[in-house]
């Protein structure tokens, strides 16, 4: 299934004559992203509905089980079957035996909004994730960073399509993209690279985020154990806290050769 629809929209638009402005209506075709309910269902039970665009699912499915903890690796995952139907989309996702036994027993029932990190979280102690720190195995050169960030923009085509999804993409380090996914959430589009990302075999690099850094995107991209996070908009207080305790580099408002470095400036090169 397509990330977009076509339809029919009337649009007006303000034009000045010698004597007057006037706003004139004509009908055109508009490129709007779909947006629908996905369901994740682990051996049969449903565990989380999330409001996502339709590709990439396999992807998605992957990446959110890694980033929840329902899997420690791929392996425990023996099959993900994407299922289109009348009101959404079903990933029937089969989970060793050992992996579903723990999700019974941490099972939370979870509804998510279009782009929303911890809706159906149960207790405070959930949102919050043991992790370990990070290591630090790079330096990245600074000044390769605008030419990653005009790649980004250059490759998101639902972006470009619609103006209504974020994009997350992963790049080596010597600037060159590897992956690039998008969603209407920006959660999604994160899950769904991370996904890639194992499937990769973990490669290194860093990540671009079309979105702001929140704490729950800092948190995914640690669980993962990539170094760097580079968001095109801004971080808030907890997601630098996080950032810190964890040996992230985070990098906000990165655009025009300019950023904010809230943590771990030692993996840069100036």
């Amino acid at each position: 299934m397509k990330g977009f629809i076509e339809r029919a929209v009337n649009v007006f638009q303000k034009r000045k004559t010698e004597q007057k402005s006037t706003a004139l209506l004509q009908p055109k075709q508009d490129i709007l992203a779909v947006e629908m309910p996905v369901s994740l269902v682990y051996n049969g039970i449903s565990h989380a509905v999330m409001m996502c665009s339709p590709q990439d699912l396999a992807d998605f499915a992957l990446g959110f089980s890694f980033t929840e903890g329902i899997i420690e690796k791929p392996a425990d995952i023996y099959g993900i079957d994407v299922v289109e139907g009348c009101d959404g989309i079903e990933v029937q996702i089969e989970l060793s035996s050992r992996q579903f036994m723990a999700l019974k027993a941490h099972r939370r029932n979870l509804t998510g909004r279009t782009g929303c990190g911890i809706c159906g979280t149960e207790q405070l102690s959930q949102v919050y994730k043991n992790l370990p720190k990070l290591d630090r195995t790079f330096q990245f050169d600074l000044c390769l960073l605008e030419d990653c960030l005009a790649t980004l923009q250059a490759h998101q085509q639902l972006g470009q399509q619609t103006g209504a999804t974020h994009a997350c993409a992963f790049f080596d380090l010597q600037g060159k993209l590897l992956a690039i996914r998008e969603d209407v959430g920006r959660h999604v589009a994160l899950d769904k690279l991370i996904g890639w990302y194992i499937k990769a075999g973990k490669p290194q690099g860093f990540i671009i985020a079309s979105s702001r850094a929140s704490y729950e995107m800092v948190q995914k991209v640690v669980s993962c154990g990539v170094e760097l996070l580079v968001a095109i908009s801004a971080a808030t207080d907890l997601a630098v806290k996080m950032a810190d305790e964890h040996h992230l580099t985070l990098i906000g408002f990165a655009r025009g050769g300019k950023g904010n470095i809230y943590s771990g400036k030692e993996r840069l090169i100036f």
